[in-house]
């Protein structure tokens, strides 16, 4: 028999059925066993008669097939469940369960570094396995947008020569007789690739962050959804396309992902055509005027949050662009602002509290970018193969980041950007 998955099984009413999955739960009354069957699609409640033989050797979390004919029964989920004829335990565990993973999230009550320690467990449970399944349709939708948009994918290097931003926050690695280092981005190569000719790429892919942090917020590895464009007018162009962008991902998400939105009490954010933008001199202000906030320089943890109970108080939307970043606070390919080339061209997006993405137009004119890592105290020397095709004609150009982690973790309104990585990676995490 083909199999049939467990959100089938309400099609199948008066058909025999081949299951296979977990057992999710179970439970024996005299001759009666009622189990619980977990696919990935969901579980299915099934009904076993009269077979001790089996039932005495069921566990949660054993590996079974069934054969059962499906009937209608008000009382069970989804209306009906399935009268098991034949039974097969294919593997079942052989210690006790770490974690009790039929059992709402809330109440699993372990802490998350136990759910990390023990990943794959945790991953089975229904809710904790929604997050990533979210996750899977942003990035779908991120993709799927930008292909229809002319943009080509690409796949650069993660074992590079020097870092993006200078060669800080890097993780060397042993390559062969000399050091190499994990990427930090691929930014380097994403704008060469523009500059290749192909005008519009992006990335989905790993960087690579060597920050001492231990915060809810960072990772040392993370999904980055990258995008770099050519031929534009300034970074409103960025700007418009990923609001464009944003819409659209998280439209998918909503047609797609309803059940999982719901497990998590999450909603969709609403994106005006234009997301507002303030420049961080005026973010810096009304921090000032109206928290008592003092903010210099970069914008801190608690300032992103006041700056978004700020853009939904008053201008209605839960996302905001903050732009014009001082040029000592950006890499050295950030585009100066003509009215105050102090200033750049330059951009973050917070939403609900937190940056989920930094952007800006780079500069293009060969002259300006080897004067703009000279004035960092760099070689130009040691980028000239990033250099070689600015020499050749570059056109305008810009793009921007998503921290795919970081978009899940607000979307869900997690706790913990770890809650929203399959296997994350920080300062003491390498297993599993």
């Amino acid at each position: 028999m083909l199999r049939t998955l467990a959100a089938e099984v309400p099609h199948k009413l008066n058909e025999k059925v081949f299951l296979q999955g977990w057992v999710y739960h179970f439970r024996p009354i005299g001759k009666l066993c009622f189990l619980v069957l977990r696919d990935r699609s969901g579980t299915v409640q099934a009904v076993l008669y009269d077979r001790a033989d089996v039932a005495d050797h069921l566990r949660e979390e054993s590996v079974v097939e069934l054969v059962g004919y499906v009937r209608r029964d008000e009382r069970a989920p989804n209306g009906c469940e399935v009268l098991v004829s034949d039974l097969k335990i294919l593997s079942t565990p052989v210690e006790p369960l770490p974690i009790q993973i039929n059992r709402p999230r809330a109440a699993i009550n372990v802490r998350l570094e136990t759910l990390l320690e023990h990943r794959v467990l945790s991953l089975r449970h229904p809710e904790i396995g929604a997050i990533f399944k979210v996750q899977a349709e942003l990035i779908h939708g991120f993709r799927e947008f930008l292909i229809q948009e002319g943009f080509l994918e690409v796949h650069t290097p993660k074992i590079v020569a020097s870092g993006t931003e200078g060669g800080t926050e890097l993780f060397p690695v042993q390559y062969f007789e000399r050091t190499a280092y994990l990427a930090q981005s691929p930014q380097f190569y994403k704008q060469m690739l523009v500059g290749a000719g192909f005008e519009r790429v992006f990335e989905v892919g790993p960087v690579y962050r060597a920050e001492p942090h231990s915060t809810t917020r960072h990772l040392n590895e993370y999904i980055s959804l990258d995008i770099e464009m050519g031929f534009i007018e300034s970074e409103q162009d960025l700007l418009d396309l990923e609001a464009r962008l944003l819409r659209h991902i998280f439209a998918r998400v909503q047609e797609r992902c309803a059940k999982e939105l719901a497990l998590y009490g999450a909603t969709i954010p609403k994106i005006p055509e234009k997301i507002p933008q303030i420049k961080l001199a005026e973010a810096q202000a009304i921090l000032q005027q109206r928290f008592n906030k003092e903010s210099t320089g970069d914008l801190d943890p608690e300032s992103e949050r006041l700056l978004c109970r700020y853009a939904q108080e008053e201008l209605g939307c839960e996302l905001l662009f903050v732009t014009h970043y001082p040029r000592q606070k950006r890499p050295m390919y950030a585009m100066p602002d003509p009215q105050n080339p102090h200033l750049t061209r330059s951009f973050d997006l917070l939403y609900k509290g937190l940056e989920i993405t930094t952007g800006g137009q780079r500069i293009h004119q060969y002259p300006m970018l080897v004067e703009s890592i000279r004035g960092r105290g760099l070689d130009p020397a040691n980028f000239e193969f990033y250099l070689e095709v600015f020499k050749s004609g570059m056109p305008p150009h810009g793009g921007f980041a998503i921290g795919a982690e970081r978009l899940t973790m607000q979307l869900l309104n997690l706790s913990n950007v770890r809650e929203a990585s399959l296997f994350p990676r920080d300062r003491s995490r390498l297993t599993p």
